[in-house]
């Protein structure tokens, strides 16, 4: 048996992962804190002690979404075997992958306010990587502003694909092709 504190991490791990399945299962209104104790085969209080609110929780989540994602970009640009366009477009698909296999920690991440410390530092943490990728291929005077368009029309692919509206059929393109259009006309303009 481990020590007191290693006994709640445990716990409040087993409850952060009962929570991302009742999230993807059902979507934030299936996360409950008494949902979230039963399938973590915890006591009912349990989760009362590691978080404060349901909210909490949430955020604890969108927070979790955002690291996992910036771990990914962080792989990708230190990826040496692909061309820096190539890692910029793997990252931005990697956002609508995202969107497409867990629709709601998506629509969590960025639906968590803002101005919250922790979830906009993870968020920060994803960006800075996702920078550092676009000044690899672009270069440090274009960054930010060709960053910002990369990044919002990655996020518009996302939520147009899950809301319905991108239908392959009616546009006759696919996500995936929008995003490798928009990182050439970005890279493509810059010498």
């Amino acid at each position: 048996m481990g020590t007191r504190a290693e006994t709640a991490a445990a716990t409040r791990r087993a409850l952060v992962r009962a929570a991302t399945e009742l999230l993807d299962e059902g979507g934030p209104d299936a996360v409950t804190l008494r949902a979230v104790g039963a399938r973590a085969g915890v006591s009912r209080g349990a989760p009362y002690g590691h978080f404060t609110h349901k909210e909490h929780l949430l955020t604890r989540l969108a927070i979790d979404t955002w690291d996992a994602l910036a771990d990914d970009v962080r792989r990708l640009r230190e990826d040496d075997g692909r061309e820096p366009r190539e890692r910029l477009e793997q990252a931005l698909l990697a956002l609508v992958e995202l969107g497409r296999r867990h629709p709601h920690r998506y629509a969590l991440m960025f639906g968590t306010p803002a101005d919250d410390p922790e979830s906009a530092a993870a968020a920060s943490r994803v960006e800075e990587q996702f920078l550092a990728l676009v000044t690899d291929a672009v270069g440090e005077q274009d960054a930010l502003r060709y960053g910002a368009l990369l990044m919002s029309g990655a996020h518009g692919i996302a939520g147009l694909e899950l809301s319905g509206h991108l239908s392959e059929d009616k546009w006759q393109v696919s996500g995936d092709e929008l995003v490798r259009m928009l990182v050439e006309g970005v890279a493509g303009n810059v010498p």
